[in-house]
């Protein structure tokens, strides 16, 4: 199969000025509550979108973990790539994309790391495993072999036992949008696409762009 030969109609939703919602937010958490009740796989994982003191730009998949008036949240090892980059330029991008629903959601803005207390919370909530494995994997850096990731299980499972502390460098981040796009598919490749952008008084201007 020539793969330029593929094509996919897009005719499932619309999203028009009337339907949306004024604040991005509000429309975020409608579509995002949406692919959850609609059993999307995985509707929480996010494509994140950040870039180095060489100007090259890197993505991988984030799970988001939180949101509100404040931004979008999700927790990673802040000695990673990516919390290198950030800590060299905290503006990045996100995206979800929906595939089932034909939607695709675009957030840009400046990121920040959460509060300790916000970290600490998470991190107890998760399973014992992941606890021990923020540990584990010194994420980003070259291994040997997967014998190390297991070996240093092992070692700090048998150090903590049942309590872990959370690990100085891994915690949460959060992106405060100034930017948002929300894109619903249409046939003939006449998508709707709707941007919000942040006004210095605090509001949102919602406008229509060309697909």
């Amino acid at each position: 199969m020539n793969i330029a030969d593929l094509r996919k109609s897009y005719e499932k939703a619309e999203l028009s000025e009337s339907a949306s919602h004024a604040d991005p937010l509000k429309q975020f958490e409608r579509w995002l509550n949406e692919a959850i009740s609609g059993e999307v796989p995985e509707p929480n994982a996010m494509t994140l979108a950040t870039v180095g003191s060489n100007l090259r730009p890197s993505t991988r998949i984030v799970l988001i973990k939180g949101f509100d008036e404040s931004g979008i949240v999700w927790y990673t090892n802040y000695q990673s790539h990516k919390g290198r980059e950030l800590a060299g330029n905290p503006f990045a991008a996100l995206q979800f994309h929906w595939v089932e629903m034909e939607r695709v959601v675009r957030i840009e803005g400046m990121v920040e790391k959460v509060s300790d207390a916000e970290s600490d919370a998470y991190f107890h909530s998760r399973p014992l495993d992941s606890r021990i494995g923020a540990w584990a994997s010194p994420q980003s850096e070259v291994i040997d072999s997967r014998t190390v990731l297991v070996t240093n299980a092992a070692k700090y499972g048998a150090q903590f036992l049942l309590q872990p502390p959370r690990p100085p460098h891994w915690g949460g981040y959060r992106l405060k949008p100034d930017h948002w796009q929300f894109w619903q598919g249409r046939k003939s490749r006449l998508h709707d696409r709707l941007r919000y952008t942040l006004q210095a008084d605090g509001g949102w201007l919602r406008e229509r762009l060309a697909p």
